[in-house]
């Protein structure tokens, strides 16, 4: 069994900075990405950025530049460094696990407000 908890959203004004944290309480063995979604109001939930078991990265084109994804080295937590907010990244986000198997797991959700 699998467990994600994030943390780190919060109220901020366009222009600041926030960190988001997942801890991951899944089986490292079978493990392949971890990355964040996230969720708009009235939209569909997308992908905001992953990082590999080999560390390398992916990023939505939304938020190139200004949002970094990093995890420890052992992978038991996942970051999200959202530096820039814009009003259009407020959003749930969500912390996923990827793994062997066709296996996903997902966490509850923290949101992100960014005020204009």
């Amino acid at each position: 069994q699998g467990q994600l908890v994030e943390s780190g959203g919060g109220l901020v004004q366009a222009g600041g900075s926030l960190r988001l944290s997942c801890a991951a309480s899944v089986n490292r063995f079978t493990l392949t990405t971890m990355g964040w979604y996230r969720q708009a109001p009235g939209k569909q939930r997308e992908l905001v950025a992953t990082v590999f078991n080999d560390g390398t990265t992916n990023y939505a084109d939304s938020v190139k530049g200004r949002f970094s994804i990093s995890r420890d080295n052992f992978k038991t937590t996942v970051y999200l460094q959202m530096n820039s907010l814009k009003p259009e990244d407020t959003a749930v986000y969500y912390c996923n696990t990827r793994h062997l198997g066709n296996l996903e797991v997902w966490g509850q959700g923290t949101l992100v407000t960014v005020s204009s």
